[in-house]
């Protein structure tokens, strides 16, 4: 019978879902909008009782933990990469060969280098570092500044340079006849 009606009200390309719905179309006040759905309600929504409901609510929250915590005692890094390593905080440029901006913004957390030294089988170069390469990026510097403080780590921040004044210039500027660009033929 739903079918039928679909097919009169001219929603033929509507597939009905196994959920628990009174109607599948209901007509809107005015008429003049034309059909709309009917709201759907998940089958697992109904069949679940009230605790597993509020289980699956405090599950899928996040948790956020009010105090500041120090990462120190469990981070898993030497207690001398921590007295003697600091981190460096940069906004990092803009990549010369490529036109875009997509990527800029953030802020980017990288150690300092430590002795490397040059492989002798192959020529590379070596390191015995496991955090030379380690970069993160993130949004603020504010972001970067929490979490080195939450690791135990020294820090400090590059600051960027300032953008200078965008100049906009003209290719016809250099056919103009004012003082500033004319050129004595004398």
């Amino acid at each position: 019978m739903l079918h039928i009606i679909c097919r009169i009200i001219g929603l033929s390309k509507i597939c009905l879902r196994p959920s628990v719905s009174a109607t599948c179309v209901r007509l809107s006040s005015c008429g003049s909008t034309g059909p709309k759905e009917a709201t759907l309600i998940e089958n697992d929504n109904i069949l679940m009782t009230e605790e597993e409901k509020r289980l699956r609510n405090a599950l899928e929250t996040t948790i956020t933990v009010p105090t500041c915590v120090d990462l120190t005692p469990v981070s898993g890094f030497p207690e001398e990469f921590l007295r003697t390593r600091r981190v460096r905080i940069y906004q990092p440029s803009k990549n010369v060969m490529q036109s875009g901006t997509n990527n800029l913004g953030h802020w980017v957390l990288e150690f300092d280098n430590r002795q490397r030294w040059e492989n002798p089988l192959m020529g590379w170069t070596s390191t015995g570092d496991p955090l030379s390469c380690m970069k993160l990026m993130f949004t603020s510097p504010q972001e970067a500044i929490d979490h080195c403080d939450k690791n135990g780590w020294m820090w400090y921040i590059d600051v960027p340079r300032t953008e200078r004044e965008f100049k906009a210039k003209s290719y016809a500027l250099n056919f103009s006849w004012n003082k500033r660009t004319r050129a004595s033929t004398k």
